[in-house]
């Protein structure tokens, strides 16, 4: 059966090939991303430039997804910003930028979506190893891991709230995969997993993980740097 899924930080790594692997399965895919030149309006893909930090731009998206009927069977929070700096060199606005994004955007979207999204669906917030209590913890990363920390908790937290409705929510935290991000955090680190084969994992778990897990923060990792 057709499924409709929504994924965010669609233009390159994880999500580009994830949304790319959707449709190959003949699913259709809204694909959020600021950046929309890599993706190309396709049969089963929609394309949608959005800034999940846009709260307005949100509440738009939402509206039109109202508007035309569409329910969701899966939304995959995948997008995510990192910053790979000092703490002592790390300022407000930095800590607001990637929390900006990986969890107040996250929360916004997904609270938007909520009425939209089957009884029976599932939300998958894409996190980090590094947001994981007693995990390897790396300098520089203060900010992004501790934002990923709080996508695990509010996971857990959506979960309880909405346990007796639906939908299930659960958290995917990723070891290291061949990104662009993976460069960013650690130069010269070369990944096990590519991030087709990772975006194969995700894809399978959003469709059948509700049934077997809610409000689980899942390590995936054969490798953390």
């Amino acid at each position: 059966m057709k499924k409709t899924f929504v994924v965010t930080g669609a233009s390159r790594g994880i999500g580009f090939d994830l949304v790319k692997h959707i449709a190959a399965k003949g699913h259709t895919v809204f694909a959020l991303s600021r950046n929309l030149k890599s993706l190309q309006t396709e049969e089963m893909i929609h394309p949608v430039s959005l800034d999940i930090t846009d709260e307005k731009a949100l509440e738009n998206f939402a509206k039109k997804l109202r508007a035309d009927n569409i329910v969701i069977d899966a939304l995959i929070n995948n997008a995510g910003a990192l910053l790979n700096k000092p703490f002592s060199e790390t300022s407000k606005e930095d800590f607001e930028t990637i929390y900006g994004v990986n969890v107040f955007g996250l929360a916004s979207l997904t609270r938007l979506l909520l009425p939209l999204i089957a009884l029976d669906g599932h939300v998958v917030n894409i996190s980090s190893m590094g947001g994981i209590g007693g995990s390897s913890k790396f300098p520089g990363l203060a900010a992004y891991s501790s934002s990923k920390g709080a996508v695990n908790i509010l996971t857990e937290l959506l979960a309880e709230e909405y346990k007796e409705t639906g939908p299930a929510f659960n958290t995917l935290a990723l070891g290291a995969v061949q990104t662009e991000m993976l460069a960013q955090a650690f130069p010269g680190v070369m990944a096990p997993l590519s991030a087709m084969e990772m975006a194969e994992y995700i894809f399978k778990f959003s469709l059948e993980g509700q049934q077997f897990f809610n409000g689980k923060v899942l390590p995936v990792s054969s490798s953390t740097p």
